[in-house]
Formats: C-alpha cells, sequence, structure tokens
C-alpha cells in the first residue's frame, strides 16, 4: 500500500510558529515532492481485506460451540472456527493461539459482564475473527486491571490483527474503551452500538471500515488510530456503513491520513475529523463541531499536511466564538464534491488552497473563491482564475 505524499518533520511551539510565519512571509509553504493533488486515492479496497473479512457469516461445519459461565476462564489455543453463548459474570474468552494461527470466534447471543478485566482478550494468534451470528453483549463496569505490563483497557482487548464482521448486533459498554486492538482493525459488517467513556475502537496501525452500522457515544473519540512508533500508520479508511458518532473530543482521529471513499457520517463532536493528510472521495458526511470541523495537523512527518476534496458530500455547522469550519494547518485541495459550511470561520489554512472543481456555499451561499479566516493567511486561486485572498483576519492578500 502506497504512501501518497511525503511532508517536513513535525514540530510544534515556537519553532512552528516561527515557521508558519517564515512561510506566509516567503509566499506558502513547501510543497511535498508529488503534491499535484491529482485526487488519486491513497488506500484502495484490494490490498486492505482479504475474502475471508469482508465474508459475513462463518463456516460453521467444523466448529467447536462454547457456553461461557460465571467465572470462567475459557483459553482456546487451537486455530479454527468457535461458537460462543452463554450469559456470565467476570468471564474472559482469551485467545492464545500460534503466530500462524487464524481464529474465528462467532457469538451466538452471548452476554458478558465483567467488573475490571475484557470480556474477550486476544493475547496471540496471526489473526483473529469476531462474527456476530445472534445479538451479543460485553460490558465492564469497573476499573480495568492491568495483565503484567499489558494495559488492557477495552472490553474487547486484541494485541493481534482483527477483523469484526457479522449479521447481528454487537452492544458495548466500558468504563474505559470499547475495542482495542494493537494492530490492524477491519471491520466490515455487523451493527454496533457501544457506550465507551473513552474511546469507542482505538487500533495502532489502522482502523478499516468497508461496511457495517455504528452508534457510537465516546467520552474522547469515537474511532483513533495512533501509533507512536511509526507515523506513516495510524491511518482510517471508511469505505461503507453507517456512521453515527457522539464523542466530547474527535469522531474520527489518525495520525497519519484518514481517507473516506464512502459511507453515511455524521459526527457530533468538539471536532469532527482530526488526521494529517485528509483525503475525502465520496460517501456523505455530516459535522456539528464546538470546536473544527474537519482539521489537518502536524502529527505524521510520512504525508502531506493537508485536506483534499474529491467527490463527497460534506456538511459542516460549527458553534459559536473560535471555531473553524475547515482547517488545514498546511494546503487545501478542493478538486470535487459539494461541500457546505456553516459558521463564522467556514476555511482556514496556513499554506495555499486550489479550487478545481466540485460546488462549495459558504452560510448557504454559493462561492467561487475560498476566504480564509487565518491569522495572515496565504490567499488561493479559485476556479474562476480569481485570486481568493485571505479575507477575515488578515490574509496575505490584504498585505
Amino acid at each position: 500500500m502506497k504512501q501518497k505524499r511525503t511532508w517536513i518533520k513535525k514540530m510544534t511551539g515556537t519553532a512552528a510558529c516561527l515557521l508558519a510565519a517564515v512561510m506566509i512571509l516567503a509566499g506558502g509553504f513547501p510543497q511535498a515532492a508529488s503534491a499535484a493533488a491529482d485526487g488519486t486515492p491513497v488506500y484502495s479496497i484490494s490490498d486492505l481485506f482479504s475474502n475471508r473479512d469482508l465474508t459475513q457469516e462463518a463456516d460453521l461445519s467444523e466448529a467447536t460451540s462454547i457456553t461461557v459461565s460465571d467465572s470462567q476462564e475459557v483459553r482456546i489455543t487451537e486455530a479454527g472456527v468457535y461458537v460462543l453463548s452463554g450469559t456470565a459474570a467476570d468471564a474472559t474468552v482469551y485467545v492464545e493461539a500460534a503466530d500462524d494461527a487464524k481464529v474465528q470466534l462467532v457469538l451466538q447471543d452471548l452476554q458478558v459482564t465483567n467488573s475490571d478485566f475484557p470480556a474477550i482478550y486476544v493475547v496471540s494468534a496471526d489473526k483473529v475473527f469476531i462474527t456476530t451470528a445472534g445479538d451479543s453483549a460485553l460490558a465492564v463496569t469497573g476499573t480495568f486491571r492491568a495483565d503484567g505490563d499489558t494495559n488492557t483497557d477495552g472490553v474487547i482487548f486484541s494485541r493481534q490483527d482483527l477483523t469484526l464482521n457479522g449479521t447481528a448486533t454487537l452492544t458495548i459498554s466500558s468504563t474505559d474503551n470499547g475495542v482495542v486492538c494493537k494492530d490492524d482493525l477491519k471491520i466490515t459488517g455487523g451493527t454496533y452500538v457501544i457506550t465507551a467513556k473513552s474511546k469507542a475502537f482505538e487500533a495502532n496501525d489502522s482502523i478499516r471500515v468497508a461496511g457495517g452500522s455504528f452508534t457510537l457515544q465516546a467520552g474522547t473519540d469515537g474511532l483513533h488510530a495512533e501509533n507512536s512508533d511509526d507515523n506513516s500508520k495510524g491511518y482510517i479508511w471508511i469505505g461503507g456503513g453507517t456512521l453515527d458518532i457522539t464523542s466530547g473530543d474527535d469522531g474520527i482521529h489518525a495520525t497519519s491520513v484518514v481517507q473516506i471513499d464512502d459511507g453515511e457520517i455524521t459526527i457530533s463532536a468538539a471536532e469532527g475529523i482530526e488526521g494529517t493528510f485528509i483525503q475525502l472521495n465520496g460517501g456523505t458526511i455530516n459535522i456539528a463541531a464546538s470546536d473544527d470541523g474537519i482539521n489537518a495537523a502536524y502529527k505524521s512527518t510520512a504525508v502531506e499536511v493537508a485536506v483534499e476534496f474529491n467527490g463527497a458530500t460534506v456538511n459542516v455547522a460549527m458553534g459559536a466564538g473560535d471555531t473553524d469550519g475547515i482547517d488545514s494547518n498546511g494546503n487545501l485541495y478542493i478538486n470535487g464534491g459539494v461541500i457546505s459550511v456553516t459558521g463564522n470561520s467556514t476555511f482556514d489554512y496556513d499554506g495555499t488552497v486550489s479550487f478545481t472543481g466540485g460546488t462549495v456555499y459558504v452560510n448557504g451561499q454559493q462561492t467561487s473563491s475560498i476566504p480564509n479566516q487565518m491569522m495572515g493567511g496565504g490567499g488561493g486561486w479559485g476556479r474562476n482564475g480569481g485570486w481568493g485572498n485571505g479575507g477575515g483576519r488578515g490574509g496575505r492578500g490584504g498585505w
């Protein structure tokens, strides 16, 4: 899977402010080597999922059935398909299989409520599938306890690649996170109702959503992908599904790339979407935010800091005060789509804007150039060939 762009190293504090000032005075931010912004997707669905990921019903011909009971530790050590059912308190299903083992857990009316430890804990395997076949519910009601050096802070906690799929509903309630994956998390089907004090879904390397229905109530982030060791990872790809996210911080947060190719996404949050490079290619995205609606910020050195619109329908409604509808700490590319932003500060970009296609509405009025509300911000070329000066708070066009 290729990364589309490269960029400069992240800087914070005084250094970042000095760089911004120098670049604005010099006429803009440095361009990445391949920042043609031609609308080419960063990731392709064919590279992200296997056929088994996308298959919503498990092959039960050789499955093992397990009924979970109170205070039980179910330990799965071999590859295979396991059907889990039963109602239990303080029980955990452990997956402790070989590094080349693929394990599929089929949830068939499974109800587990724990006080301080995950209901499902993937310790080792090549890959684990959790497939919903009958409506199931998992909960942790108290403070999570650690497993040695591992901070097990999710109702489903996986150290390995994890795929969620199926045909039924999985309800999760957590005093911390809902689902945590320390590798790649893929979701291709099923219905998920998650209430979490922290994050609904958290992964280190990636979160990939091909389908499913999601109702997420998160104290911090709805979807969060972050890799502190490799900032080329920690990306989020959405290519389908219906997502309704209410969160206290970010609806969708990634270290590197947020790419949305399809889906119906509704977000109510402090910030709707945050990442380093945000590429919106399709789908319908509705955001109500109290800080930034869409924010491209310096989180990764592996990709350009930019927001790129190529074909999505995006509606952003901002709260009153010092808020930005579309905020890019780098450049802004509008190649297609329908974008409607309502608020006091609709667009804010530190670099330049390229407006070559699509339809943009600012506070209900269609515009042919993009305003800029940043302090000392650069202007940009509108689709009609006219210069869109900074406007607002002293854009470069007014210097």
